[in-house]
């Protein structure tokens, strides 16, 4: 366990991201590649580390060509650091970028490393697009024929049929449902109302555009390709505008999620610092937080649970080896894949039957003050590109710790999978 006193602290020295933008606008025409190597490039210049050899950088994209094998090394080629630092890419759906920040931290915690980053990048704009593996299957034969007869006859079983593509989506191989017809059937289990996600949402876009003009992005968000904030966050919206919204993944009288109530498709990247205490004062580099906690579940989402449900098992097993109560903390940082998910893991925790039965608890986990809940908006307003997210999250909260002058923050975060990632960050 991270800060037991046996194993070395886990400092987060700060991190840094490009603004994340919706899908097929501003970053049309950016790669995984270009996109990750910008904000490595920002988190170089930051903090002054050109030429510098890192122990190890971990990165990661949900949805990538083939092309982008190594994708980590070759983006920390470009970035500035010494081309001797290692990369290594890692996935883990919509938690990739806490996973990598996981790995980076425990190597630290293990004195095996000293410094590394861990991010992630996502664009569903420059999303790779799958033909009928017939066609893959004529090209293969053709291309590894010895003699023109042999790269020509394959050739004759094509049809037009074959050059209809499949176009990319995000539905589960288990149940063939997507994400949000998924949630569609957690918002009805836990009884989340309409109005409510609505309120969530219309409170994440308030709240990240109050933080812009107030200058709390300033040195997280790094200008690229001429956009200079996330362009998704909606000012001027209000809650008659959202309930005004047609419902996209269910259209029974019952369905409650709409794309206002729901995360946009995102491209972006982000990354974040982390090192040891001597490693942070060698370099003349402050700490602002401590990771001292990680906690990963997976639950039944096939036959009895919740797609998107395990994080509310996840944090309450890291809160029972922490010793914490739910109510420990300064700030919350919960993934809003979508409002109703994040309604229906605060609504479990408030649930004593749950808690009891499902979690293996005594006593119900409880409310906490929901003032203190992605303060400076979540990811309905600001955007999910896929694995940076958990990087995006971390930076954020790190720097909140350091401007409140110390505290506890939670991090919660929802994958595919029926899988979820939590984290704790001190100061």
């Amino acid at each position: 366990m991270l800060g037991d006193g046996k194993s070395k602290k886990v400092g987060v020295i700060g991190g840094s991201r490009i603004p994340f933008c919706r899908a097929n606008t501003a970053y049309k025409d950016s790669s995984n590649q270009e996109m990750m190597t910008a904000s490595l490039k920002s988190i170089v210049n930051k903090f002054n580390l050109q030429n510098t050899v890192l122990g190890d950088v971990a990165l990661g994209a949900v949805i990538k060509h083939s092309s982008d094998w190594n994708l980590a090394r070759e983006c920390v080629i470009d970035s500035g650091l010494s081309i001797k630092t290692p990369g290594v890419d890692m996935q883990r759906a919509c938690g990739t970028g806490l996973e990598t920040i996981m790995n980076i931290a425990n190597k630290i915690a293990l004195d095996q490393i000293d410094s590394g980053i861990g991010g992630g990048v996502d664009s569903i704009s420059d999303a790779p697009i799958v033909y009928n593996d017939n066609l893959r299957k004529i090209l293969l034969k053709s291309f590894t024929g010895k003699s023109l007869k042999e790269k020509l006859v394959p050739w004759s079983r094509m049809r037009p049929k074959l050059l209809k593509p499949k176009l990319p989506g995000v539905k589960e191989p288990r149940t063939g449902l997507s994400m949000g017809e998924s949630t569609e059937i957690i918002a009805k289990d836990y009884a989340i109302s309409r109005h409510d996600q609505d309120t969530l949402a219309i409170e994440s876009h308030a709240k990240a555009s109050r933080a812009y003009d107030e200058g709390f992005y300033k040195d997280l968000v790094v200008p690229f390709e001429g956009v200079e904030k996330d362009n998704i966050i909606r000012h001027d919206s209000t809650i008659q505008k959202l309930a005004s919204l047609k419902t996209v993944f269910d259209k029974g009288v019952n369905a409650t999620l709409t794309p206002g109530n729901s995360t946009s498709l995102t491209d972006g990247s982000a990354a974040v610092l982390l090192a040891s205490d001597e490693w942070a004062n060698k370099n003349n580099l402050d700490i602002e937080s401590y990771i001292t906690s990680f906690e990963i579940a997976a639950v039944n989402y096939i036959d009895n649970e919740g797609l998107l449900m395990a994080p509310a098992y996840a944090v309450s097993e890291m809160l029972k080896k922490q010793n914490l109560n739910l109510q420990d903390f300064d700030f919350y940082e919960i993934h809003e894949a979508f409002a109703a998910q994040t309604l229906a893991t605060i609504n479990a925790w408030k649930s004593e039957e749950f808690c009891k039965s499902k979690l293996g608890r005594e006593k119900v986990m409880g409310s906490f003050d929901h003032n203190k809940l992605n303060v400076k908006g979540g990811s309905l307003a600001i955007g999910h590109p896929f694995a940076a997210t958990g990087a995006r999250i971390v930076a954020t909260l790190s720097k909140l710790l350091k401007d409140n002058g110390g505290g506890k923050g939670l991090i919660s975060i929802c994958t595919a999978g029926g899988m979820g990632i939590t984290a704790i960050l001190e100061r």
